[in-house]
């Protein structure tokens, strides 16, 4: 039911600036080499503000500005190696980036140094160089490299396995509110590992990664008030989070929501509105789901199951609508 997750991988983004106008004192500081209008000439180009937008021209100001040690420039053009924007990909060229910059202390670059060292991308592949990397970010108070390390030393991996150590980074991202940790910790604190097994502190921690939209806390967060882990036993609690987490599409917590449908546990009995969810289950291929599918159709006749089928579309569709309403607009910059 609960396991650590992987290490979190970074999306090389650029990092957001204020919007500027392209006006000509600026072009000129930057032809003049001043490396901060540089950067933001070359930041206006790959938004196309005030300028026409041109990738391959924000790379070249972006460039000069990271040539003279610039490092917001340093930690762009990594970035723009790693995704091949406006530069052909390379990621060699963005481990060197991402190093000029992580040795200026840069937090965001030494995190991804140490994810391109994790998985061997543009380096060759060396944990405990990794570590190393992780470790200089986290302890700047960077929440992914906190929760990277502690997975690290959960797995022994580039480190001798601790798990009082990976408990103390988790617990230190979770608490700047980073949900992947907050989920761990969930799991250390259920578990018992490198913590004190408490499942009151488990469900605390599951709770604020639930409400921070993170499936499998959701999931964990159902079955414990399903079993009364933690918590006074309460179906209605159960069948909440299991239906948090199925929107998120988690087949664990859509099968585990057609039962309670099925057997009227926390919502009014309804064999036909849990056979849908377990169609949708099924289509996971896990095994169990699958039998248990095959069992609920004989049970209620094939006319109830070609109704449940046509559920399960309506389902899938209000999934899908509901996904769609919550996606946030992208704020002008």
């Amino acid at each position: 039911m609960m396991r650590l997750t992987l290490k979190w991988l970074l999306v090389f983004v650029l990092i957001c600036r204020p919007a500027i106008g392209a006006e000509a004192s600026l072009v000129e500081r930057a032809q003049k080499g001043e490396a901060s209008a540089q950067f933001d000439l070359g930041f206006m180009y790959a938004r196309g503000q005030g300028v026409t937008k041109d990738i391959g021209e924000a790379a070249r100001w972006i460039r000069k500005a990271a040539e003279q040690g610039y490092p917001s420039a340093q930690f762009n053009l990594a970035a723009m190696y790693a995704n091949g924007d406006g530069v052909s990909k390379d990621s060699a060229e963005a481990v060197r980036w991402y190093r000029k910059c992580a040795e200026q202390g840069y937090v965001r670059a030494q995190f991804n140094l140490g994810v391109m060292y994790a998985d061997g991308s543009g380096v060759l592949k060396d944990s405990v160089e990794a570590i190393k990397w992780y470790r200089r970010s986290a302890e700047q108070g960077h929440a992914p490299a906190q929760y990277n390390l502690g997975v690290m030393y959960a797995a022994g991996d580039g480190v001798p396995k601790n798990n009082v150590e990976a408990a103390k980074w988790y617990r230190q991202a979770a608490e700047q509110g980073y949900a992947p940790a907050q989920y761990n910790l969930g799991v250390v604190s259920a578990t018992g590992a490198g913590v004190r097994k408490d499942s009151a502190e488990a469900i605390k921690w599951y709770r604020k990664a639930a409400e921070l939209s993170d499936a499998r806390a959701a999931f964990n967060l159902g079955v414990m008030y399903a079993d009364g882990d933690g918590v006074p036993k309460n179906g209605i609690e159960a069948v909440k989070w299991y239906r948090e987490a199925a929107g998120h599409g988690d087949a664990r917590a859509i099968s585990n929501l057609g039962i309670m449908y099925a057997t009227g546990d926390g919502v009014p009995k309804d064999e036909v509105e849990g056979l849908a969810w377990i169609n949708i289950a099924a289509a996971s291929g896990i095994e169990a789901v699958v039998k248990n599918r095959a069992a609920m159709e004989v049970r209620v006749g094939r006319e109830m199951t070609l109704i449940a089928q046509k559920r399960s579309k309506e389902i899938l569709q209000e999934i899908a609508a509901a996904n769609r309403a919550s996606i946030p607009s992208i704020p002008k910059e």
